[in-house]
Order: C-alpha cells, then sequence, then structure tokens
C-alpha cells in the first residue's frame, strides 16, 4: 500500500479539523463538554485538539509547496498582480474590521450592534475575509498541495461562518436573529461602497499596515506570488 502524498495528508487534516472544531462546538456536544470540564477545561481541550492537529497540517504543507502536479498554471502578468492585490486588499480591509469591530456573528460579537461598515458586505467580515485571502491564493498557485492548502482554509472558513449562525440562532442569542435576517452571508457588493465609507481609520490604518507586513515577509521568505 503506498504512503499518503502529502496533498492527500493536508485534505485529510483540514477534515479532521473541520470535524473537530466544528463538532466540538456544537449544540449537541458542547454543552455537556462544558458542564463536565467547566469553561476552561473545555476551552483547553478545544485548543488542544486545534493545535494537535493545525500544527502538522501547515508544517506538512510548507515542506511540500508546489507539489502533486500542477492543475493549473496562470501566468501573474503585471495586470493579474495588480488585479489580486487590490482583491487581497479588500480582504485584509473585511479581517481587520472583524478583529476591530467585532460583528455580532462572532464569538467576541456580541447582540445590539448596528449594521454598518463591513456588516453591509456580510455579517463575518473575519472569517471570510480569510476565506477569500485564501481563494485567491488558488489562482497563482495550482498545484496539488496548494490546492489542498488553500481550498481547505477557505472551505473551513465558510462552513465555520455558517455553523457560528446556527449554533447563534438555535441558542437564540438576545438580537441575532434579527441580525442574521438584515445581513447578507457572502461578501455582497450590494451597500459596499457605502460599508467601506463607514469603516474607521483604524481600519483602513490596521489593513494598510498588514498588507505591508505580509508583502514583505512574502517576499522575504516565500518570493513566489
Amino acid at each position: 500500500m503506498e504512503p499518503l502524498t502529502p496533498s492527500l495528508c493536508i485534505a485529510a487534516l483540514w477534515l479532521a479539523f473541520t470535524a473537530t472544531h466544528l463538532g466540538l462546538a456544537s449544540v449537541r456536544v458542547e454543552p455537556g463538554l462544558r458542564a463536565r470540564l467547566g469553561d476552561g477545561g473545555f476551552l483547553g481541550l478545544y485548543s488542544f485538539v486545534a493545535a494537535l492537529i493545525l500544527v502538522p497540517l501547515v508544517w506538512i504543507y510548507f515542506g511540500n509547496r508546489h507539489t502533486g502536479g500542477w492543475l493549473w498554471f496562470v501566468p501573474v502578468t503585471p495586470a493579474l498582480r495588480a488585479l489580486l492585490y487590490l482583491a487581497m486588499g479588500a480582504a485584509l480591509l473585511l479581517i481587520a474590521s472583524g478583529l476591530l469591530v467585532p460583528s455580532p456573528a462572532s464569538l467576541a460579537g456580541t447582540a445590539g450592534a448596528e449594521v454598518r461598515g463591513a456588516l453591509r458586505i456580510t455579517r463575518h467580515p473575519l472569517v471570510l475575509g480569510i476565506a477569500l485571502l485564501a481563494a485567491l491564493h488558488l489562482i497563482p498557485n495550482g498545484a496539488a498541495a496548494d490546492l489542498a492548502f488553500f481550498g481547505g482554509a477557505a472551505l473551513f472558513s465558510a462552513c465555520g461562518a455558517w455553523h457560528q449562525d446556527q449554533r447563534k440562532l438555535a441558542y437564540a442569542a438576545p438580537g441575532f436573529a434579527a441580525f442574521h435576517a438584515a445581513t447578507p452571508f457572502w461578501p455582497s457588493a450590494r451597500g459596499a461602497l457605502r460599508g467601506l465609507r463607514e469603516l474607521p481609520a483604524r481600519v483602513w490604518l490596521a489593513s494598510a499596515a498588514a498588507f505591508l507586513a505580509i508583502r514583505w515577509l512574502h517576499g522575504s521568505l516565500w518570493p513566489h506570488p
């Protein structure tokens, strides 16, 4: 029996990470574990299982980048590079907004938040910003290992956002049903311009700093686009 290829290992680890991450936080499993372990014990278990899978997943990918055969090859022309940078800048704006102004749909979010800023684009700016960033990396990285890693990251992020919605609806979080009905799940162009104008200055500054830092690190450590 032939050993698993790095691409299959990465895909399998993403499946395990998704199953455990969402399964432990499900409305059927989480309450019982919290009752037995306490809040601290549950968070410790949750973090331990996540690290146990995520660390080897990242380690295997970065040891096997661009391996497994190329499924597609897209030349990164100056025009395409500019479009990718623009789209990645938009993803970082969503991520910065989700970190600095937590959405009611996130774990750190609170009920009663006004629908403005990035929430006009998606109620999950942090998680779907990460999904967008991962998906954009698939355009110039068409090897099987890249598809498994970045595709898995994008799918996990989208599944995690959907799962979080279902948890909050099931737990009847105060005000969440109305917020859920008033906001889009997938990033939407409708109201995007107004939402961008409403973003606090700190979000723009944080996303710009993150963009410059990532580009510097990317060029220093991983010169491939």
